[in-house]
């Protein structure tokens, strides 16, 4: 049971919880009477204050006790809701020494309790609720961890903190109860949720839902988790990419639809990857990847500016302006400038890892032409796309759902968006030949192993589909947990999901920092 387990620091809190019934208090009512917010109490009192109104200002107030100061015949308490903290005055002559010392002997640091009374503001000059009554709405058994200890007046203040990492991420109730950053960092990702939503709607694009169990996975280069079905039985997978279940709605008519969802890709964990993560991704009828570029920026661009104030964000200790028009870079002439090398003089893998050799790039052997110009990418371009760019024009035999270029066709017409170093989406001219399509697929399957990522299975049924009529589209993909990174300035996934994936507790060896190889 859960109390076998209490220390006995965390003992006395039960003794406090039993000892509160003993005399008649219930430590978890059934109802709460709140009237207002600690930030609406404040401000109509402020506003009564300057319209001179001597009526009181009468509330009843609740939230977590954050602060506690016991001073002789009165106390002094900050509870915390969601709008902030507010100070609270216990004294005597208002609620009597019978009730002052309830709350010395049973109230603690993390208990939720209701407090009414009148607004006043202190001889200091902070507007504070001077209590009449209180009541405690739940005992928490369990102190919020580290406490700290702070001087105010001579007076020795409690505080609780939590800064461990591994803590924080493995209890995050508690990490967003003692600390009211990270609490900002999820309130910025919901309006970022909420922006990119509102500036989709408003292009006439219809907000979806696809399945997240798929008889077939693709959409993306990634190892799907799988499943069974018991009543049907059927293997399935989690979904990888809403992609080819989106493109069917556009043979049907929904010439643009939206998705935010959850993604599965069982691969590694690092700072930038989660099993896993939240996505959009949108489809444009009439389309292609020129359009979906200038929309992606605008998308970026208003959504800072709606959830920050600003199109400037800090992140890794540089100012990264997301204002429009982002920098374009095609791969050619990038691994041109910046590695000497010009793919296109190098038609087949062989000859391109022989140019590789030579310029001492390491790299994994016996790999396609596209994996090895990815490689190319990931050393010489990466690094140096701090500012928002997009890197443009992707070998064909890693892209299989992207049209090729009609002067080149071994390259296709996608991008990947990249800030601050990171990828953060990825786009295509969509392919809509369905004959091409299928000799994609084809090729996929000889050209990779079977426990190879970049595989992707053939569907049939989005065969068919294609071969019904799909209009030309162009199609997005952004990762929502990267771009909260972004906005927040924050370096790892785990800060910016509330409950990320983690080891087992006795395995936790060292999370690379993000300029780690």
């Amino acid at each position: 049971m859960l109390k076998d387990d209490f220390s006995d620091l965390e003992m006395q809190r039960l003794n406090k919880l039993e000892q509160l019934r003993a005399i008649g208090q219930e430590p978890y009512p059934l109802r709460a009477h709140k009237s207002h917010t600690n930030a609406s109490a404040v401000a109509l009192f402020e506003k009564a204050e300057a319209e001179g109104s001597q009526e009181p200002v009468e509330v009843v107030l609740a939230g977590r006790l954050r602060a506690i100061r016991h001073m002789g015949k009165l106390s002094f308490a900050h509870i915390e809701d969601r709008t902030g903290k507010i100070q609270l005055l216990m004294r005597v002559n208002e609620i009597g020494a019978e009730k002052l010392d309830e709350f010395v002997r049973f109230y603690d640091l993390g208990d939720f309790i209701e407090a009414s009374g009148q607004m006043m503001r202190t001889r200091r000059g902070e507007v504070t609720l001077q209590v009449q009554d209180f009541r405690m709405l739940s005992k928490a058994l369990l102190p919020l961890p580290a406490d700290k200890d702070e001087t105010v007046d001579g007076e020795v203040v409690r505080h609780a903190q939590l800064t461990d990492p591994e803590t924080r991420y493995r209890r995050r109730y508690v990490d967003l109860a003692v600390n009211p950053e990270v609490r900002e960092i999820f309130r910025v990702r919901a309006e970022t949720v909420k922006a990119i939503r509102a500036f989709l709607d408003e292009r006439d694009f219809m907000e979806v839902e696809t399945p997240i169990l798929q008889p077939i996975y693709g959409g993306a280069a990634a190892r799907p988790f799988t499943t069974y079905h018991n009543q049907l039985h059927q293997e399935l997978f989690l979904r990888i990419s809403f992609e080819l279940y989106l493109k069917r709605l556009l043979v049907g008519g929904l010439d643009r639809v939206y998705e935010i969802g959850r993604d599965f890709r069982n691969e590694g964990v690092s700072f930038k990857h989660n099993p896993e993560f939240t996505q959009l991704e949108f489809y444009m009828a009439y389309a292609d990847y020129n359009s979906i570029m200038a929309i992606t920026e605008q998308l970026v661009a208003e959504t800072a500016q709606k959830v920050l104030g600003t199109m400037k964000v800090q992140f890794g200790g540089q100012e990264i302006d997301l204002t429009p028009p982002w920098n374009r870079i095609q791969i050619r002439q990038g691994l041109i400038d910046q590695a000497g090398i010009d793919i296109h003089q190098y038609p087949d893998a062989d000859s391109l890892a022989a140019a590789m050799r030579e310029k001492g790039i390491a790299f994994k052997p016996d790999v396609s032409r596209g994996k090895l110009i990815n490689t190319l990418l990931e050393t010489y371009l990466e690094p140096i796309m701090i500012q928002p760019t997009f890197l443009y024009d992707y070998p064909r035999d890693i892209s299989p759902l992207a049209k090729a270029k009609l002067d080149d066709p071994t390259t296709v017409e996608r991008f990947e968006g990249y800030v601050g170093g990171m990828e953060i989406c990825n786009a295509f001219t969509e392919l809509n030949d369905p004959l091409d399509q299928e000799q994609r697929f084809l090729e996929m399957g000889h050209t990779y192993s079977e426990d190879e990522e970049e595989r992707n299975p053939m569907d049939e049924d989005y065969l068919q589909a294609m071969a019904y009529g799909m209009p030309p589209n162009g199609g997005l993909g952004l990762g929502i947990d990267r771009l909260v990174m972004l906005l927040t300035g924050q370096h790892t996934l785990r800060e910016v999901i509330l409950f990320p994936h983690l080891r087992e507790a006795d395995d936790k060896p060292q999370e690379k920092k993000p300029d780690e190889k």
